[in-house]
C-alpha cells in the first residue's frame, strides 16, 4: 500500500475518491476549491499479475465472439510501443515496419506529439463545426501554405477524403456548367487503385471483390490500365469525366509509382477539358516518399489532394485539399462532419506537420528508403523468388512470385512486423519515418532469414 498527500485545484469540480479511506479539507477560493487530499491508494505496477491482465489468447478468444468478422486479424495482440517497437501481451518485442498501415509517421509514443494531445486535451477536445477554434486553423494555415491548395476541409479518415472529393468534383462541375442538363459527373480511376471503403470510394477502388458484395455502387466510374496515357487522354477528351482520381504512388495496389509523363499527360488532358485532377496522397503523402508531398517530385499539380493515415500521428483524421476555383463551387451545408477537424486531432496534427516538414527530416527520409532499398537489393535480390524491390523514401515493396503471406507471418514469429500488398504477392514495408539505419539492417536481416519459407510452402 501507498499513502501520500497531494494538494490540487479544481474548477467546483466533484473528485470522486480514489479510496474509501479519505480525508478532505476544503477552503472556498474565487476561481475553484482547493483540496487537500490524503489518499490510502494501492499502486500496481503494469502487467503485474492482477486479475485484470489476461493473456493474448484470451484476448483474441473473447474478441472473436464480439466484433463483427471484418478483419482477418493477425494472431497477435500488442500492449504497447515506443519508437518503432511493439510489444506484445507477453512482453516480446517486434519492430514495427507496419506503422499502423503507414500512419504512426513518428513512430510509438513521440514525446512532441504526446505534449500537442496531453495539452489539447486538457484545454478543449471537441466543439463541433458550428464554431471556430485555433488549433483546426492553424492547421489549415499550415496546409495550404506548404501546399499548391488555397483551402482545406477536414474529415475523420481517408475513405472520407474521398467521399468529399467525389461531392466536391461533381459539384463543381454543375458549378461551372450551370446551363447544362448534363454536365460531366463521370470518374476515371486506375487498375490496382485503392481509394477506399465507403459506398462513394469503393466505387472508385479497383479491386472487384471489394465491391462485388454491395453493388450496386456509385455509377459512372470508368477503370483504366495505371499508367496508359492514351486510353486515359481518350476518356478525359470525351468531356464525360468530372474528374481523375490516382494515387502518384499506389500502397495497397502493390508499391507502384506514376510516371512523370502518365500525370504530365493526365494534367493536359483534365485542363483542355475543364475535368478535375484528384491526387490521392492518403497513404504516400506527408514525407513518406522523402517529399512533404509524393506529387512534389513530378513537379505536376492536382487541384484536389486528400490525406490521412499519417496527418494527427494515429487519431483519426483526413484533410481535402483544394484551389480557389473548386472551393467556390462549395456552399454552405454542401458537406460535413461532426467531428473532423476538432481541437485535439489538430493539435496533434500540427505537431506532427511541423516535424515532417523540416528539409533535414525529409533528406533523412531519402537517405533512409535509398539505404534500405539498396540493402534489401543486396540481401534478397539473388533469391530466386524475389522479383523486385521498388518504391521510394520509405514505402518500399518486395514483389514476389508467391504469395507473401509465408514469409509475413515468418517475420512476426522472428519479431518483425510486415505487410502484404498488391494481389498479395508483394511484402510492403511502411516504417515509421524516424526508423534509424541500424532498424533498418535488422529488418533486413529478419528478411533474409525468412526468405527460406518460401521455398517450403512452395513446395507444398
Amino acid at each position: 500500500m501507498s499513502c501520500y498527500s497531494s494538494s490540487l485545484f479544481f474548477n467546483n469540480n466533484t473528485l470522486s475518491p480514489a479510496s474509501t479511506n479519505l480525508h478532505r479539507s476544503f477552503n472556498n477560493a474565487r476561481f475553484g476549491l482547493r483540496i487537500s487530499a490524503s489518499l490510502n491508494v494501492e499502486v500496481h505496477a503494469p502487467n503485474s499479475g492482477s486479475s485484470m491482465t489476461k493473456s493474448s489468447k484470451e484476448v483474441m478468444e473473447e474478441s472473436n465472439k464480439v466484433f463483427v468478422g471484418t478483419y482477418a486479424r493477425a494472431p497477435l495482440v500488442l500492449s504497447s510501443g515506443k519508437g518503432c517497437k511493439l510489444y506484445d501481451l507477453e512482453g516480446r518485442e517486434y519492430l514495427d515496419l507496419t506503422s499502423g498501415i503507414a500512419v504512426n509517421a513518428l513512430g510509438h509514443g513521440d514525446p512532441d506529439w504526446i505534449t500537442a494531445v496531453t495539452q489539447q486535451a486538457n484545454t478543449l477536445t471537441h466543439v463541433s463545426n458550428i464554431y471556430y477554434s485555433l488549433p483546426q486553423l492553424e492547421l489549415a494555415k499550415r496546409l495550404v501554405a506548404s501546399s499548391f491548395a488555397d483551402r482545406v476541409f477536414f474529415s475523420n479518415s481517408g475513405t472520407e477524403a474521398n467521399e468529399a472529393a467525389i461531392k466536391f468534383s461533381r459539384k463543381f462541375q454543375r458549378f461551372s456548367h450551370p446551363d447544362e442538363k448534363q454536365p460531366p459527373l463521370e470518374f476515371i480511376a486506375f487498375s490496382n487503385c485503392f481509394h477506399g471503403r465507403t459506398m462513394g470510394a469503393v466505387a472508385l477502388t479497383s479491386k472487384e471483390h471489394y465491391r462485388s458484395p454491395f453493388e450496386p455502387v456509385m455509377p459512372g466510374v470508368t477503370f483504366l490500365e495505371y499508367g496508359n496515357i492514351q486510353a486515359a487522354t481518350e476518356l478525359i477528351q470525351s468531356g464525360k469525366i468530372a474528374a481523375v482520381f490516382v494515387e502518384p504512388i499506389q500502397g495497397e495496389g502493390g508499391i507502384y509509382s506514376a510516371t512523370k509523363e502518365f500525370l504530365q499527360a493526365l494534367r493536359t488532358s483534365c485542363d483542355s477539358v475543364g475535368s478535375l485532377l484528384v491526387f490521392d496522397e492518403v497513404q504516400c503523402g506527408l514525407g513518406r516518399t522523402g517529399h512533404l508531398w509524393a506529387h512534389e517530385a513530378y513537379g505536376i499539380y492536382p487541384d484536389i489532394m486528400t490525406l490521412a493515415k499519417p496527418l494527427a500521428g494515429g487519431l483519426p483524421i483526413g484533410a481535402v485539399l483544394v484551389t480557389e476555383r473548386v472551393a467556390a463551387a462549395i456552399n454552405y451545408g454542401d458537406h460535413g462532419s461532426t467531428f473532423a477537424g476538432g481541437p485535439l486531432v489538430c493539435n496533434a496534427a500540427v505537431a506532427v506537420l511541423n516535424k515532417i516538414a523540416e528539409p533535414s527530416f525529409l533528406a533523412s527520409v531519402t537517405k533512409k528508403g535509398q539505404y534500405f532499398r539498396e540493402l534489401l537489393v543486396k540481401k534478397l535480390g539473388g533469391n530466386s523468388h524475389v522479383k523486385e524491390v521498388r518504391g521510394v523514401g520509405l514505402i518500399i515493396g518486395i514483389d514476389l512470385d508467391v504469395p507473401a503471406s509465408p514469409l509475413v507471418d515468418a517475420c512476426q514469429q522472428s519479431g518483425l512486423l510486415v505487410l502484404t500488398a498488391g494481389k498479395g504477392n508483394v511484402v510492403r514495408l511502411v516504417p515509421p519515418l524516424t526508423i534509424t539505419e541500424q532498424e533498418l539492417d535488422h529488418a533486413a536481416e529478419i528478411l533474409f532469414n525468412c526468405l527460406p519459407v518460401l521455398d517450403k510452402t512452395n513446395k507444398k
